[in-house]
């Protein structure tokens, strides 16, 4: 395995750990979440159209407007602002734990609307998903207090959308993004997204504290983290890039915890490591199948 693609892609996963914990700074002083996605959306779009431009990369087929469109409205206004709403609702640490269903997702939808088959590896695995999801969300989480919080289940429907949105990301790349790059893509659809969100919520004044938290996001979440994680994809294989990636919701409780005290109880834990079990044995497929495959006695 290539270290540099390795180093690169765990930068990624750490980026993108860095989203609900940052979130919490303009949150906690008033912000709402779903401005958090707006500014998240807009700083991003300027950042990725200075790329397209230096990459003289703007050109997109008429005929795939609409999907670029929709995959505005699904994968920037549903999945910034659905993820910051759980990131409000249930805490830092399950928002990403919740985020990381996203492979099972994808494997129902492969197998819907892609025709992709659903062997016993992957069933087992959205079970363990589901399993996990029951654990985190029933039980408790404790904050700073020391002292129980009763989880939302608006909180919670609100981080599993997250995590379905994103599985989108991977039914549209399948189906129509195969040509494009990605700054081109974001060209279009960060500004279409953002808007999406703009009768959702009313501005609210901002401490310099909140800016900076704003264009982290952007810059480093969003960004940052796509770019390094679609260089170590030159040096990996994208399933080897997968694995590596499922430390962002470790990096996100991790910080949770240092940065907002939040933790959970013992079922939380197990469900998040059933979740995260899960997404290995999604990603892995393959490997897992061979490996039973050589285990297999031989036939005389």
């Amino acid at each position: 395995m290539n270290i540099k693609g390795c180093i690169l892609v765990l930068i990624a996963a750490i980026m993108w750990g860095l989203i609900g914990p940052i979130s919490k700074f303009p949150i906690e002083e008033g912000i709402p979440p779903l401005e958090n996605a707006f500014w998240r959306a807009l700083f991003a779009w300027i950042l990725f159209a200075v790329h397209a431009y230096r990459m003289r990369a703007f050109r997109i087929e008429r005929k795939d407007m609409p999907s670029v469109a929709l995959f505005g409205v699904v994968g920037v206004t549903v999945f910034y602002g659905s993820y910051q709403l759980a990131v409000h609702g249930v805490g830092a640490a399950l928002a990403s734990v919740l985020l990381y269903t996203a492979p099972a997702w994808v494997a129902v939808m492969s197998w819907i609307f892609l025709g992709e088959k659903m062997g016993p590896i992957k069933i087992g695995a959205i079970c363990m998903t589901l399993t996990g999801v029951a654990c985190v969300s029933l039980g408790p989480q404790f904050f700073g207090t020391g002292q129980a919080v009763t989880l939302t289940w608006f909180g919670i429907m609100c981080g599993l959308t997250s995590g379905f949105t994103y599985a989108l990301y991977y039914i549209f790349g399948k189906t129509f993004f195969t040509r494009y790059s990605t700054p081109t893509i974001f060209l279009y659809a960060l500004p279409i997204g953002a808007l999406g969100l703009l009768p959702f919520f009313e501005f609210h004044h901002k401490t310099p504290a909140s800016w900076g938290s704003l264009i982290a996001l952007a810059v480093i979440c969003t960004y940052g983290a796509y770019s390094v994680y679609y260089a170590g994809l030159k040096y990996l294989e994208a399933t080897s890039a997968s694995v590596i990636a499922t430390v962002e919701p470790v990096v996100a409780a991790l910080l949770a915890w240092l940065w907002w005290n939040e933790s959970f109880d013992w079922t939380g834990y197990l469900g998040s490591a059933l979740i995260i079990s899960a997404v290995l044995m999604i990603v892995m497929e393959n490997k897992i199948r061979s490996c039973f495959k050589k285990l297999k006695p031989a036939t005389v």
